[in-house]
């Protein structure tokens, strides 16, 4: 079977990119067709992405091509309408920005696209775009949106099947383009994590003891919340670390506190001994599409501290695998997320009952429903 694999870009790494990680697992002699590729923007995971069959659009060969992606967005079904799919029995997109649902295929081909989420700035969801200050930018942006609306939506059409990586984002695929999506939730390697966190817990529990605190692990983008949790820190005076990389680094910094440290970029392996040493995990983002770092600390036997919200209501236990904070209609959750942080007590949560909720989500779990989902969508008797 002739299977092609379609991705919005490859310019940094993060839920999305671990969904595409995944698929490439099932079908690894698949091509990976992207508007653009960028190796330098996906840390550890680089010299893996690097050995598959990337075909990138002529997005690539447009001089300061990394600084423009967003700009270009305007083209972006253009560019994906430019690959030539005719030839694959089964085409999967993964989608969320930039309108890889809409390559067009041949009759005979299977294509499923699996949506991260309508994009968020199209639809008035929270994005760094809302955080614009140049009004000639926020006035371009909005005429841009308007057209591309449009396009969301006729494109949205062409799949043969969209799948939604949560209920939360099912609801706006029914909204928005007017379909029944299948839901599959994105992969998570809890056994792995779980298998590794156990180690480290084992092997440097006095530490770990001694060395408590909190955690933020998220791009260090506008829209990801990561300042609201600094500044929720600073007041409750409790110790936090900040993984991730981003171009809010510089400004998160210097609102940051003696109770705040920032690890940068950090491994898979890196990772999961954050998780496992973490009272929490710390989350801001509101109605977040998905939110995949909540299921891997769970995996790790560490519960989460997230606003009520979004994805996360689909993912933790209140109560027994992390809690929920209020959102304030006034948009200002600081103090809301302090006066959680004064009352939470990690000893009420067991690691065995987050590790048990975070099976619902395992990498396996997502292989074998993208699986069933294939064959009983296949035309044909070539799977």
């Amino acid at each position: 079977m002739r299977v092609a694999l379609v991705h919005d870009y490859l310019r940094e790494y993060g839920g999305a990119e671990r969904v595409l990680e995944t698929l490439h697992e099932m079908f690894p002699d698949a091509p990976v067709y992207t508007a653009y590729f960028n190796p330098q923007g996906l840390g550890s995971h680089a010299a893996e992405i690097s050995k598959w069959d990337i075909r990138s659009s002529a997005l690539q060969k447009v001089p300061f091509a990394r600084k423009l992606v967003s700009p270009f967005r305007l083209f972006a079904p253009m560019i994906f309408e430019g690959f030539d799919l005719r030839e694959y029995d089964l085409v999967i997109s993964s989608c969320a920005i930039y309108f890889a649902k809409a390559v067009i295929t041949s009759p005979s081909t299977l294509h499923l696209s699996y949506i991260h989420t309508p994009p968020r700035y199209l639809y008035g969801y929270t994005t760094s775009f809302n955080y614009k200050k140049n009004p000639l930018t926020r006035v371009l942006g909005e005429l841009a949106n308007h057209i591309l609306r449009v396009f969301d939506y006729e494109t949205s059409q062409r799949p043969d099947v969209l799948i939604a990586n949560s209920e939360n984002v099912a609801a706006r695929i029914r909204k928005f383009y007017r379909r029944e999506p299948v839901i599959i939730y994105p992969p998570v390697d809890v056994s792995e994590i779980s298998r590794q966190s156990s180690v480290v817990r084992k092997s440097e529990s006095s530490r770990l003891k001694a060395d408590s605190y909190y955690l933020s692990l998220s791009r260090l983008v506008r829209g990801k919340g990561v300042d609201v949790v600094i500044k929720a820190c600073n007041q409750a005076k409790v110790n936090l670390k900040v993984a991730g990389t981003g171009p809010e680094a510089k400004y998160l910094k210097s609102i940051s506190g003696p109770t705040i440290e920032f690890v940068g970029e950090v491994t898979d392996e890196e990772r999961v001994k954050l998780y496992a040493g973490a009272k929490a995990l710390i989350l801001a983002s509101e109605d977040e599409d998905f939110g995949i770092t909540a299921v891997e600390a769970q995996a790790a036997g560490t519960p989460v501290i997230a606003p009520r919200s979004g994805g996360y209501l689909e993912t933790i236990i209140e109560g027994k695998t992390g809690v929920f904070y209020e959102v304030a209609i006034d948009k200002s959750q600081e103090s809301s997320l302090v006066q959680t942080l004064q009352s939470f007590d990690p000893a009420k949560f067991k690691a065995e009952d987050c590790q048990k909720q975070a099976e619902k989500f395992s990498k396996e779990r997502f292989k074998e429903k993208m699986l069933e989902l294939i064959k009983s969508n296949l035309k044909s008797q070539i799977f």
